[in-house]
C-alpha cells in the first residue's frame, strides 16, 4: 500500500441500544463497509465507484454520507488537495445496522491514514457526524461513535465515551429482509410524550449503563426495556412482538429494535445462549413471512480499522 492510498473497514452497529435514543450504541462484529481512499491533487472529493449491497447511492460527494464526511475533513483541516473514494457496501441500507454511518467512518479512517499528521478517533467524530447527517437529517453519533472507538459507546453532541462491558456478554441481531427507511422510522416518533415516559426511560438507561460498568447482569436485565421509542416503532416491523418474545424466552437480558429497525437485537450473558436465541428469533420472522440474516457478536465489538 502506498502513502497515497488506504483502505479501511467499518463494522455494523446497534444504535440506541433500546433505552438511549440517539446516544448509546455498540459495534457489531461481522458485516461492514469498506472504503478505499486516494489522495489527489485536485481540491475536491470525488466518488469513483460504489459496489456491493447498495449501488444506487449518490455519486455527488455532498449528497453521500462518506463524501460529506471527507468534505468536512478536508475543509476542517484546510487541505490543499482532495480525495478520491471507492465504496464497497456490506451493510444493506434501511436495515438498522448503521449502513450510512459505516460508509462515512470507513472513508474517514482510510483518509486519516493518509494525513501527514493523523487525527485521533475522537477528532474524527465531528466529521463523521457531518456525514451521518446527510442520511438521517441530524447529527447523532450512536452509530458512528462505536464504529470509531469500538464496543459500547456513549455519543453526545461533542464527546465520545467508551463504556466497559464484560467480554462474555454477547449480542445477537436478526436482520429481516425488509427495508425500513430511517426517515420513516423517525417520522413514527412525532407526537406528544408524557413526562413519566422520559422518567422511566432515564431510569432504564441509568440501570443499563451502571450494570455494564459493574458487570451486573441483573441490573441490565432490570433496565433494558424501551418504553419511549419501541412502542411507537414496533408496528413498522412485521412480527416484531414474536421475535422479541423469542429472545426473552431464551433468557435475553433484554431485546429491542436495532437503530431505526427493522433489525432486532438481544443481549445475553453467553454466546451459546445468543446463538440458540438467534435461531428462534429468525424462526419468528419466518412465521411473519420474512427471511432474515443472523449476526452474533460480542457486545464489546470491534472498531473500524485500516486494512493491510
Amino acid at each position: 500500500m502506498s502513502s497515497d492510498i488506504a483502505c479501511a473497514f467499518a463494522p455494523a452497529s446497534v444504535g440506541n441500544v433500546g433505552v438511549g435514543f440517539d446516544i448509546p450504541g455498540h459495534s457489531l462484529a461481522g458485516p461492514g463497509d469498506r472504503a478505499t481512499v486516494r489522495r489527489i491533487a485536485e481540491p475536491v472529493v470525488r466518488i469513483a465507484a460504489i459496489r456491493g449491497t447498495v449501488t444506487t447511492l449518490p455519486l455527488e460527494a455532498a449528497r453521500n454520507t462518506a463524501g460529506a464526511a471527507l468534505l468536512s475533513l478536508r475543509e476542517g483541516l484546510g487541505l490543499d488537495g482532495g480525495f478520491e473514494l471507492e465504496l464497497d457496501k456490506g451493510i444493506p441500507l434501511g436495515s438498522g445496522l448503521g449502513g450510512s454511518a459505516a460508509s462515512c467512518v470507513a472513508a474517514l479512517v482510510a483518509a486519516n491514514a493518509l494525513l501527514d499528521t493523523p487525527l485521533s478517533r475522537e477528532a474524527l467524530y465531528p466529521h463523521a457526524l457531518a456525514g451521518e447527517a446527510v442520511a438521517s437529517g441530524g447529527r447523532h453519533g450512536d452509530n458512528v461513535g462505536p464504529m470509531l472507538l469500538g464496543g459500547l459507546v456513549l455519543a453526545t453532541a461533542d464527546r465520545l465515551m467508551q463504556v466497559p462491558v464484560p467480554a462474555s456478554w454477547t449480542c445477537v441481531v436478526v436482520h429481516p429482509h425488509f427495508v425500513l427507511e430511517t426517515r420513516e422510522a423517525r417520522a413514527a416518533l412525532a407526537g406528544a410524550y408524557a413526562l413519566g415516559e422520559f422518567v422511566a426511560q432515564s431510569a432504564s438507561l441509568a440501570q443499563v449503563l451502571l450494570g455494564c460498568e459493574r458487570g451486573d447482569a441483573a441490573l441490565v436485565r432490570a433496565g433494558l426495556h424501551d418504553t419511549l421509542v419501541e412502542p411507537r416503532r414496533a408496528r413498522l416491523i412485521p412480527g416484531f412482538a414474536a421475535v422479541k418474545q423469542a429472545a426473552l424466552d431464551a433468557g435475553a437480558l433484554g431485546a429491542s429494535i436495532s437503530g431505526a429497525g427493522p433489525s432486532v437485537f438481544a443481549w445475553f450473558e453467553h454466546q451459546t445462549q445468543a446463538r440458540m436465541a438467534g435461531i428462534a428469533m429468525a424462526a419468528a420472522f419466518s412465521s411473519a413471512g420474512l427471511s432474515s440474516d443472523l449476526h452474533v457478536s460480542p457486545v464489546a465489538g470491534p472498531a473500524a480499522q485500516v486494512m493491510a
